[in-house]
C-alpha cells in the first residue's frame, strides 16, 4: 500500500498559518461618522470583528477634530478577533480643497485649474 501526500495538505497548512498573523485594514473613515455600513462594517465583518465596537470607539476618539474630516485608519485585527487602530493625519488634499473652496479636484489635470491660493495667505 502506498500513500502519496499532496500538495492540498500544503495549502490548507499555509492558509493556518496566513490566519494566525494579525491582519491590518486600512480604511478612510469621517472623523466622528463611522458607521457599521460600508466601508467599515464589510472591511471588518470579514475578519470577525464587531464592526460596532469599532465605530464606537473610533467616534469617542476622534470627538476633537471637525466631524466629516477623512481621517485614514490603520486597524490591526489580532487572530483572536481583537484589534487596535491608529488614526492617521488627514490627506493634504482634503485642507486644500477646503482652503480653495472647492468640492472636487479637476477632471483634467494640467488642462483645466479649478481653484488658486497664495502660499502667504497661510503664513
Amino acid at each position: 500500500m502506498r500513500i502519496t501526500i499532496t500538495s492540498q495538505a500544503s495549502v490548507v497548512m499555509s492558509k493556518a498559518v496566513a490566519k494566525a498573523r494579525a491582519q491590518i485594514v486600512r480604511i478612510l473613515v469621517p472623523a466622528g461618522k463611522a458607521a457599521p455600513t460600508p466601508p467599515v462594517g464589510p472591511a471588518l465583518g470579514a475578519r470577525g470583528v464587531k464592526s460596532m465596537d469599532f465605530c464606537k470607539e473610533f467616534n469617542a476618539r476622534t470627538a476633537h477634530l471637525e466631524p466629516g474630516i477623512p481621517t485614514p485608519t490603520l486597524i490591526t485585527v489580532q487572530p483572536d478577533r481583537t484589534f487596535s487602530f491608529i488614526i492617521k493625519t488627514p490627506p493634504t488634499t482634503y485642507f486644500l480643497k477646503q482652503a480653495a473652496g472647492i468640492e472636487k479636484g479637476t477632471g483634467k489635470p494640467g488642462h483645466e485649474i479649478v481653484g488658486d491660493r497664495e502660499l502667504e495667505a497661510h503664513l
